[in-house]
């Protein structure tokens, strides 16, 4: 099968922990992204990247480009890994870490991701190779940042819930249903069923029962 494909298995290699023979000419998918405010260096990366990725002797099957804010859900991210999932792909290639992960959290999961498909990843401006000891070294520490991003982020939730309870402030979301009340009675004047109120608001018989009074 490698060789109908044009690649040529070389000898096997520890990566991620696991032993796998690599391809000698790896399919590479590429993956730019900018801020919504800046889309200048948009061309730059892909430059970069398609000229490091030639010097390296890989083939390019996918290139991925995305303009959005760092909180976005990054869409054309996940294309890529769908390629990845479908073994379309050997390695992805990223100008930099912060153009990739949202926070170190949704990084460490992405490239946990990558690893258990045996796909490899590569960040240009940090000479972050995943496929390497020093990589996968990198990728330890990352995920003990990873842990103490999560640890601070508890620690916040839980100083502000104890500060809001100080303060008398009611914690929680609102009753999804109680938001519809207004329209559940005016549903119901109307002769709409309960079954049929339900429907429309997207809320449980149940919860309609409770708020017009009356038994399920």
């Amino acid at each position: 099968m490698a060789a109908k494909r044009g690649f040529q298995d070389v000898e096997s290699r520890d990566v991620f922990g696991q032993r796998r023979k690599l391809p000698k000419m790896f399919r590479v998918g590429l993956y730019a992204r900018v801020s919504t405010h800046d889309q200048q260096t948009l061309a730059m990366q892909n430059r970069a990247m398609r000229e490091y990725a030639a010097r390296r002797g890989w083939t390019i099957t996918l290139q991925v480009r995305e303009v959005s804010s760092g909180a976005a859900k990054r869409e054309a991210r996940e294309k890529l890994l769908e390629a990845a999932r479908r073994r379309e792909i050997d390695l992805v290639l990223v100008w930099r870490l912060d153009r990739w992960g949202r926070s170190v959290t949704d990084l460490l999961a992405t490239l946990q991701e990558l690893e258990h498909l045996g796909v490899g990843f590569v960040s240009l401006t940090e000479a972050l190779d995943l496929t390497t000891p020093a990589g996968r070294a990198m990728a330890g520490l990352l995920a003990i940042f990873a842990e103490f991003e999560r640890e601070i982020l508890r620690e916040r939730t839980r100083a502000g819930v104890a500060h809001a309870r100080q303060n008398g402030k009611r914690l929680g979301r609102p009753a999804t249903a109680a938001l519809h009340a207004a329209e559940i009675r005016k549903l119901h004047r109307a002769g709409v069923s309960k079954s049929e109120i339900a429907r429309r608001v997207q809320i449980g018989r149940t919860s309609v029962s409770r708020i017009l009074g009356a038994k399920s």
